[in-house]
């Protein structure tokens, strides 16, 4: 053999050794450092990740109902308020969530460290995720579903129609379809809304009043739920009650609804944009604070039959109901603002717009005369008082200490 060849081939199979030999370390090195990252999120083992769950949901000493219940939703604005309201009374509780970016994720953060400090583990995931939800109803058997988990507003489906087909109806026929494999199988109590009464122009509005002309896809995708949650009910015997809610509002609330826009933009002395309709009409909201609706849905919860189906066949006829959820006074956007310039000291500067075609209406105006007979729901929290405690957990949240990320 020529000896030049042969060490020739020699020199390049030890090269290919010594390569590989580095790349191995490199590897080994990494596989056993940890990130240097401090605030890196690191998952439990699943068998720790479902003993965490189970010790969530195991109901308290205290309990008077026994009930285990899932929320998803669980850091946003109502499913945070009905977390802890469900656990405070004894009920186990876990949640699931997002943390999607529709608005500030650190804000959804900072609830969910609130309900961890309460006891409540919040899993992170999209409940279209199959497996997920799978694990999570293998882990625990729920009595109660509190779905509250959706893409939420009007307006941002002009720029994000995809969102809304995503949660509202991709995600909440995912939901249903673990329940109702579920054995047994949990009674369903969800968020519809206010905005499925679209263009009716009958006042104060209804259950029984009709609900097939959305104003905005938001609405549709509503509208869509309430059709589902019929079908999953009549095929599957799914115990579902739908909550209409109406302009929900309160401390921890959604960056982007009017009332905390108005806040945040007229104490840094910015313009507020004031829509108003034809002929000058005023635009008027039937605001709800989200103590009265937290309410509303406990008694939903207390009041919900237990479904009827096992292994995803139904025995029998289930419970299917829908409620209004609302404070019955609708309040026009003009006093609104007059409120938060005497809770805030300042004065607004209003830019009045004609309402544009975005999917907005006039006004929403409950009757919960129905939820009233069934539900024993009696809202009593007047504008003012909503506005000053929203406006105090503002301030609060929003402190010196807070500023950099909120102003």
């Amino acid at each position: 053999m020529d000896k030049p060849r042969f060490r020739l081939r020699c020199s390049i199979t030890k090269l290919i050794f010594f390569w590989i030999a580095i790349l191995l370390t490199i590897l080994i090195f990494f596989h056993r450092t940890p990130s240097s990252n401090p605030n890196r999120r690191v998952l439990p083992s699943l068998p720790a990740w479902e003993n965490v769950v189970v010790q969530s949901a195991k109901p308290l000493a205290n309990s008077t109902t026994g009930q285990s219940v899932l929320v998803t939703g669980a850091a946003g604005f109502v499913g945070t308020h009905v977390a802890l309201a469900l656990k405070k009374r004894g009920d186990g509780v876990v949640g699931i969530d997002n943390f999607n970016k529709y608005y500030d994720p650190t804000l959804k953060r900072r609830r969910a460290d609130l309900l961890r400090r309460n006891g409540i583990f919040v899993l992170e995931a999209d409940i279209n995720d199959s497996e997920k939800l799978a694990k999570l109803f293998r882990s625990v058997k729920f009595t109660h579903v509190v779905h509250l988990a959706a893409q939420a507003g009007v307006r941002y489906a002009l720029r994000n129609p995809a969102s809304y087909v995503h949660s509202n109806i991709a995600g909440f026929v995912n939901l249903l379809e673990a329940c109702k494999t579920a054995n047994p199988q949990p009674s369903i109590i969800w968020a519809s809304s206010s905005s499925v009464y679209g263009l009716n122009s009958k006042v104060p509005f209804s259950e029984t009043h009709r609900t097939d002309q959305p104003a905005s896809l938001y609405a549709a995708t509503k509208k869509a739920g309430e059709e589902i949650a019929h079908a999953y009910n009549h095929i599957y015997g799914l115990s579902i009650t739908g909550l209409r809610f109406f302009t929900v509002y309160g401390p921890w609330g959604r960056p982007d609804m009017m009332y905390y826009s108005f806040t945040r933009d007229m104490l840094r002395g910015k313009p507020i944009v004031v829509f108003e309709g034809p002929g000058h009409k005023s635009v008027a909201r039937d605001f709800t604070y989200v103590d009265d609706v937290v309410k509303g849905l406990l008694a939903a919860v207390d009041t919900a039959e237990k479904s009827t189906g096992s292994g995803g066949k139904v025995e029998r006829p289930a419970q299917l109901r829908v409620f209004n959820l609302g404070n019955t006074s609708p309040v026009p956007v003009n006093e609104v603002v007059g409120l938060l310039e005497r809770l805030l000291g300042v004065k607004a500067k209003k830019v009045v717009v004609p309402m544009p075609r975005n999917g907005d209406v006039l006004f929403t105006h409950a009757n919960v005369s129905l939820a009233r007979r069934e539900l024993g729901y009696v809202p009593t929290t007047d504008l003012k008082t909503g506005l000053r405690k929203f406006v105090d957990w503002y301030l609060d949240y929003y402190s010196e200490s807070n500023w950099k990320s909120a102003w």
